[in-house]
């Protein structure tokens, strides 16, 4: 646990640690910020599009096996970030650093299943959640110091000494995977098909959010994404030797909870955009605002880690999905009404990522629960891919609504940017009808 928890705080430490670099970015290399931003989107886009292939790939060779090689990559690759001479080697670095991310991503969860005793399964769950919460937290005050201190540059620098420890502690303490999905044919048509789908819809969304697209382009980019997802469905019921099994995501407790995860994870990730522009537009320092947003992965680390302690034994998964999707509409719906002073902003955002915290490890254990072990890899591939969605979908969406919508009047830009967190935090809560809740799934079974 302690060694996939390195994993997971440096994930989310690297993810909210990179936007501090932008303004430092655009000075030493004289570019635009629209240009800058593609060290965040083609590191996002690669991670996405590789969680599921490398995920299939893991159940065959061996999960500690990539998990390791995942942590050589994202540590070299980070330390090549540091050194990068042009904008052009730092983005094309960090792709190769999203390629060790999705190593390690596409089976920490997996890791965490396999080693933990069922009975402990979400508490274990909620333990790496704790740890990718702390990642994020400590990115905006860890990049800062940083950038103002020792440069941009040590903003990648860091991952090397935490990834060195890592690989060692991985090499002696991660379990061997017992039990193996045979590989005897990978569907690269399938793997390509899946990447221009992400990539061909999360281009589409930033398109619409402001960036210098004709609106041809980003209707363009939307029907590429519906095309290449169709072809992908198709030839994933047909081909011999699948990319990921169709049957995985007939079991309800599987489709459902990955809506869940997608949900969660744009509830989570999209203040992480709207709260340092509404404070800073109000007059409040990005120092305050900063200290403001920590707020919400405190409580989230709170609850993913007490939440077995404060609440029933008795309550099951489905329970504890229930009280936490409940509590993130109730948070998001004063934040909807409510003036967004820092005082009340505090208080919201913790209870808001205490219902994420309660959600989040129980969602994920409801998923991991009713895929079998031997293709526990797929099953944690398409769980953070799930994420990696909702997390670029809050950004974008959020940066959408800002944009569409009048910066002022009755019902201003901020206010819609809620209202499309609150509607996901519905489709959370909604997704749990579907959910069989904790009785044993027909693949487990099988």
């Amino acid at each position: 646990m302690g060694t996939v928890c390195f994993g997971a705080f440096m994930g989310q430490l690297d993810a909210s640690i990179v936007t501090l670099t932008y303004g430092s970015l655009r000075t030493e290399f004289h570019a635009s910020l629209a240009a800058v931003e593609w060290v965040s989107l083609a590191y996002l886009l690669a991670l996405v599009a590789l969680l599921v292939p490398v995920g299939r790939l893991s159940d065959g060779y061996g999960r500690k096996l990539f998990y390791l090689y995942g942590f050589v990559v994202f540590t070299v690759a980070s330390a090549a970030c540091g050194l990068a001479p042009t904008l052009g080697v730092l983005v094309a670095v960090r792709v190769v650093q999203a390629v060790g991310a999705a190593m390690m991503q596409a089976n920490s969860v997996a890791l965490v299943t396999g080693s933990a005793p069922r009975e402990r399964m979400r508490t274990a769950l909620g333990v790496q959640a704790a740890a990718q919460a702390l990642g994020l937290a400590l990115g905006p005050t860890v990049g800062g110091l940083l950038v103002t201190t020792l440069g941009w540059r040590w903003v990648f620098g860091i991952n090397v000494p935490i990834g060195a420890v890592a690989l060692v502690a991985g090499h002696y303490l991660l379990p061997r995977t017992r039990e193996r999905q045979r590989v005897d044919g990978f569907d690269r048509a399938g793997v390509a098909l899946l990447a221009a789908a992400t990539t061909a819809l999360l281009l589409g969304v930033s398109a619409a959010s402001g960036l210098p697209v004709p609106g041809w382009g980003v209707a363009a980019l939307f029907a590429a994404a519906a095309v290449t997802g169709w072809a992908f469905v198709r030839r994933q019921a047909r081909v011999a030797v699948p990319l990921l099994d169709p049957a995985l995501l007939r079991v309800r407790a599987v489709s459902s909870g990955l809506v869940g995860a997608l949900c969660g994870y744009l509830v989570l990730f999209g203040p992480l955009t709207l709260v340092p522009i509404v404070l800073t537009a109000s007059g409040s320092s990005e120092v305050t605002a900063g200290a403001v947003l920590t707020a919400l992965p405190a409580g989230f680390a709170v609850a993913a880690t007490g939440a077995d302690r404060m609440l029933p034994a008795r309550l099951g998964n489905r329970g504890r999905c229930t009280v936490g999707a409940l509590t993130c509409v109730a948070a998001l719906s004063a934040t909807l009404v409510l003036p967004l002073t820092v005082g009340r902003l505090i208080v919201l955002l913790a209870a808001l990522g205490m219902g994420l915290g309660t959600f989040t490890p129980a969602n994920n254990a409801l998923v991991m629960g009713a895929i079998p072990a031997r293709s526990a890899g797929t099953g944690g591939g398409l769980v953070n891919m799930a994420r990696g969605m909702g997390t670029a979908l809050g950004v974008a969406l959020v940066a959408l609504a800002l944009h569409l919508a009048p910066a002022h009047g009755a019902f201003p830009g901020p206010r819609w940017a809620v209202l499309v967190l609150l509607l996901a935090a519905v489709g959370a809560l909604a997704s749990l009808r579907l959910n069989p809740g904790d009785r044993r799934s027909p693949v487990r079974d099988a």
